[in-house]
């Protein structure tokens, strides 16, 4: 039997999870408002850059030192591009062509399949038999909640090319996650998350005002109400709160169980249409719902000898 204070950071770990999903289960909702009036790239772009400027701030004013071993320099510019520039924008501008349950089936579908493919190909873990058993229970589940629905009417070239944008802005999102793993071994998740943060944002501001259409208009920052009130949403819990934690749990507990995230998340969406849009769920949605939180409890679930712990390398 494990000691009390092993059972309260387990506790603890996963309550954090748990408001994690919480959290980016609403995210949909924000972005799709928010994009709606202010172009992509400029949106996210100062979100990303304050969010890690107000982290870089409070960590010098606690003292903490905020400079970066030199070496790490070129991994840490590297995992940001990927990170933020590169899967907001091509995440976001695919999302406009394409309807927004495809959207679901293909990130929540994809998400802890790429994660741990990305780990075990960059050796911080192993494939276990339940890590395939909960992939397999998960997918199911995204395909009878949102399958049906994505699958009605014909694509054109511009939805291919739009799920073709969130799947390459998930698979980027997910690499650079698996890969910023070690560099937690010399950067505490928070000091990380600030770098990341601040350099990827600064670097879609720049190539959003560079290249993207509406860029310059909407720099005047004369946004609506909703506009804003989906920008905090975004910068305080979701930037300041949930990706700290994702960064943290990602150091704690690897890309397997981290990544069954995206089993919860939809639920959380279904949810929300349910209590805010006064949407209705049947029977299959509950199915579904149901196989989703399944796998994410298997693959949660630590057994008491497991011999596929992460393996961290520098």
């Amino acid at each position: 039997m494990g000691s009390p204070m092993a059972l309260s950071a387990s506790a603890s770990q996963r309550g954090l999870f748990l408001f994690l999903c919480l959290v980016w289960g609403t995210n949909w909702l924000a972005m799709k408002a928010g994009t709606a009036e202010v172009p992509p790239g400029i949106f996210s772009g100062l979100r990303w850059s304050v969010a890690g400027g107000v982290l870089l701030a409070f960590l010098a004013l606690r003292g903490t030192p905020v400079r970066v071993p030199p070496r790490l320099w070129r991994r840490i510019i590297w995992v940001s591009v990927m990170m933020i520039p590169l899967n907001a924008v091509i995440m976001l501008y695919g999302l406009r062509h394409i309807s927004s349950g495809l959207a679901a089936v293909l990130n929540s579908a994809l998400t802890p399949i790429a994660m741990v493919g990305f780990a075990a190909m960059l050796g911080q873990e192993r494939f276990s038999r339940r890590h395939l058993g909960a992939l397999a229970v998960g997918v199911l589940g995204v395909l009878v909640l949102y399958g049906p629905r994505a699958a009605v009417g014909a694509l054109d070239t511009l939805e291919i090319l739009g799920a073709c944008g969130v799947v390459l802005g998930n698979l980027a999102y997910c690499y650079s996650s698996v890969a910023a793993r070690p560099l937690m071994r010399v950067l505490p998740p928070v000091h990380l998350v600030a770098v990341t943060n601040f350099i990827g944002g600064v670097v879609l501001l720049i190539l959003s005002l560079a290249f993207e259409p509406g860029a310059l208009a909407a720099a005047d920052l004369r946004w609506s109400a909703v506009a804003w009130l989906s920008w905090w949403y975004l910068l305080l819990p979701a930037s300041l709160g949930a990706t700290i934690i994702y960064f943290r749990l990602m150091r704690d507990w690897g890309a397997a169980r981290v990544g069954t995230y995206a089993f919860i998340t939809p639920v959380v969406a279904v949810l929300l249409g349910i209590f805010v849009a006064d949407e209705r769920v049947d029977a299959v949605d509950a199915v579904g719902m149901a196989l989703m939180l399944g796998a994410a409890g298997l693959a949660l679930r630590k057994p008491t000898q497991d011999a596929s712990g992460p393996v961290l390398k520098r």
